[in-house]
């Protein structure tokens, strides 16, 4: 983004005086008529003075905490409502204060038609109609319905029970059936590859599954022989109904029959098993960025504390929030999230990747993607997809005419300088940004974001284009995606927020990576995050539940996260590396590779990037999937042409590319040893699908060096 300084100081002139007279104009006359005094500082405060208060403190005195948030100091809480602690209690209470409110919407599907492409593959296109919606009280039906069909195939409670599914409204149907009658919920990535999943279900010796048809044909059946407990599969969708071809000590089942077993079973009268708050709702299995999935076992008491934290730092939830669901459920960040909305009466209309926007993959050309029907106010994303929307954006931005660009450029600047002085910008707003605030449907309010850090640059264009704020927050599975949220109206970047009001955080010195408590101006050190949300440990796991969880002396239970962070002077966490990220050169220096990949996922030319390092040589060399408008743009410059497969091979043009990264990394002051010294293009993009990222994105480092191993060798030889 271009500095004012650099713009024509006529049109920046021109630009303010219009500024000024549309704020003279609109607000003076109503201020005056209206007797409001300016917001007192103590009671509201202004935008501004909010930013610059202590969002936590040191219980201890000591630098490196245990901090907590300003209004937990005294006592972390543990629930939303007195009593409420298990999450079958949650739903009940949000379907008595919402009974009739709209609660789980589903996208009509008028038509699939097939739409040939150019180079002969087949693409499946929607054409899909109005959201339909599920009051919470016929929710509530469903999943009790569900809970007792289940109940009469056999489902014992505390027992295991496993959903492979994608993110839709019968998931969390199924979730709240399993909570109301205490079985427990084995959650699987519906991108898992077939050995994991079939690990997660031999390990939780699950003998019933609840999947999707398209999952079950895709990616179940071909491991049916390698489950061989595995007896009953519900399938949600109502089609087809019989199943042939299937081993025969399987039974397959359709939602809406075993709903129908539970309305006339006699299981449906029994008054069921109501969970505790210390028994197991989740055993939640993470995508796993190195090794083997592990299922963290997560009690109904750990995600109650959690949500309680969320709802705390979200600014006034109610039933007039729309939410739209489409990262994984099985992710904790978005099953807290959902759980959240219901807690709140917000309804939430189901999305996919695939039918989220306008443009997206299988939504008919001219047909409305999800968002732009649903309109939501909230929604979750993690950084890929937000860094996805802002390089799409700029590279429009970059195509306007120099009259255009130079005007959205000023408003972009005004923006910014007045959010730091707590200031609203209508003008810019309904002038400039107004098309890509309708981007997200033109109603957000508020966006969420985690799963992996967030960059200044695309955390300050969410700020100022899609004019709502971004909660950046930080949390693991392990701590039921709870650790801490910033606060709505701080506009600060580089920062994760506070601890929420169910846990703390203390910093860990690492003497390996040279993190000391001791450290200024700020204690750095390995992140610990104690309290009610701290999750029961691995399944089967002994070993890892000793390494990674601790107890101290007052009996708290922490988790080591293997993160790095420093609090700043307001109680602010700053993640500032990994310790599994930082590798030790041969000349002794150390590389922090999330720190390399962060700053050069910034360059126009890069859509995401693996920095590796092997600590028997002495530089750092990167894999990379090239942003392909860009590259051809570059290609093109510099007389190159061919095919992309062609171009992202070419050595001519890793060179070219190089270069651009080099430019990058040394105006971002990174120092000369960690810049990537060779790369290598990847034409094809990194999807969880691949099993070289995880759902939320993050990069799976081991299985990305396995992938390209031929590429390391080749690259370190001859140094």
């Amino acid at each position: 983004m271009k500095k004012k300084e650099d713009l024509n100081p006529v049109l920046l002139l021109l630009f303010h005086l219009m500024v000024w007279l549309y704020t003279l104009i609109s607000f003076l006359p109503s201020y005056l008529l209206s007797g409001v005094s300016p917001p007192d500082g103590d009671s509201y405060g202004t935008e501004q003075m909010r930013a610059k208060r202590a969002k936590a403190r040191s219980i201890s005195g000591m630098p490196e905490g245990p901090y907590r948030a300003v209004s937990a100091a005294q006592r972390l809480k543990a629930s939303l409502h007195p009593g409420v602690d298990t999450l079958d209690k949650m739903f009940q209470t949000a379907v008595a204060r919402f009974r009739h409110k709209d609660c789980l919407g589903t996208r009509e599907v008028i038509s699939v038609d097939d739409e040939r492409q150019n180079n002969g593959k087949v693409f499946k296109k929607l054409i899909l109609g109005e959201y339909h919606w599920l009051s919470f009280e016929e929710t509530l039906t469903a999943a009790v319905q569900l809970g007792s069909g289940l109940a009469s195939l056999g489902q014992q409670p505390k027992t295991n029970i496993a959903i492979f599914c994608e993110t839709r409204a019968e998931w969390l149907i199924a979730a709240q059936a399993c909570f109301a009658h205490n079985f427990r919920l084995v959650t699987l990535y519906a991108t898992l590859g077939g050995p994991a999943v079939a690990h997660g279900l031999n390990e939780t010796e699950v003998t019933h599954i609840i999947t999707s048809r398209e999952l079950l044909e895709t990616r179940l059946q071909a491991i049916l022989i390698k489950v061989p407990r595995l007896q009953h599969i519900i399938v949600v969708d109502n089609t087809p109904t019989t199943w042939p071809g299937y081993p025969q000590n399987i039974t397959i089942h359709n939602m809406a029959t075993v709903q129908k077993m539970g309305v006339l079973s006699e299981n449906a009268s029994r008054e069921r098993e109501q969970p505790q708050s210390s028994d197991i709702a989740v055993i939640m299995y993470t995508s796993g960025s190195t090794g083997h999935p592990k299922g963290v076992m997560i009690s109904h008491s750990n995600i109650i504390a959690g949500i309680t934290g969320m709802a705390d730092r979200l600014p006034n939830l109610c039933e007039e929030d729309t939410y739209i669901g489409y990262l994984p459920l099985a992710h904790v960040l978005e099953l807290s999230a959902e759980l959240v909305c219901i807690s709140h009466g917000c309804r939430i209309g189901y999305s996919s990747p695939h039918t989220l926007v306008d443009q997206s993959t299988k939504i008919k050309k001219g047909s409305k993607g999800d968002i732009s029907i649903l309109q939501p106010t909230m929604m979750a994303a993690v950084p890929e997809i937000m860094d996805r929307i802002y390089k799409n954006v700029m590279m429009k931005v970059e195509e306007m005419s120099c009259l255009q660009r130079t005007l959205f450029i000023l408003a972009y600047n005004y923006k910014l300088e007045q959010l730091a002085k707590g200031h609203s910008t209508p003008l810019c707003d309904r002038l400039i940004f107004s098309k890509i605030r309708n981007l997200l449907g033109g109603r957000t309010r508020l966006l969420l974001s985690g799963g992996a850090p967030l960059s200044a640059a695309t955390q300050r264009f969410m700020n100022v284009c899609l004019c709502c704020p971004v909660g950046q927050g930080y949390g693991l599975t392990e701590t039921c995606g709870a650790g801490t949220i910033s606060e709505h109206w701080d506009y600060s970047t580089g920062r994760v927020g506070g601890p929420l009001v169910c846990c703390e955080i203390k910093l860990k010195n690492w003497a390996d990576g040279n993190y000391y408590s001791t450290d200024h101006p700020h204690a750095r050190g390995e992140i610990l995050i104690g309290g009610p949300n701290v999750t029961m440990g691995y399944y089967k796991n002994q070993d890892k539940n000793q390494d990674d969880f601790i107890v101290d002396e007052n009996g708290q239970r922490w988790f080591c996260t293997g993160d790095i962070g420093e609090f700043q002077e307001d109680g602010c966490l700053k993640i500032i590396d990994r310790k599994k990220d930082l590798v030790k050169l041969q000349a002794g220096e150390y590389v922090s590779l999330g720190k390399v990949e962060a700053i050069l996922k910034n360059c126009p030319l890069i859509d995401n990037i693996c920095a590796y390092a092997n600590s028997d040589e002495n530089y750092v060399i990167a894999f990379m999937v090239p942003n392909q408008k860009q590259l051809q743009l570059l290609a093109h410059q510099h007389g190159m042409e061919g095919s992309w497969e062609d171009l992202c091979s070419s050595k001519a043009v890793e060179e070219l590319v190089l270069n651009a990264l080099n430019e990058a990394a040394l105006a971002a002051q990174l120092e000369r040893f960690e810049i990537p010294r060779k790369i290598c293009l990847s034409p094809e993009p990194w999807m969880p699908e691949m099993g070289l990222v995880t759902d939320a994105f993050k990069l799976k480092r081991e299985q990305l060096k396995t992938y390209y191993h031929d590429d390391i060798k080749r690259m370190y030889a001859g140094k």
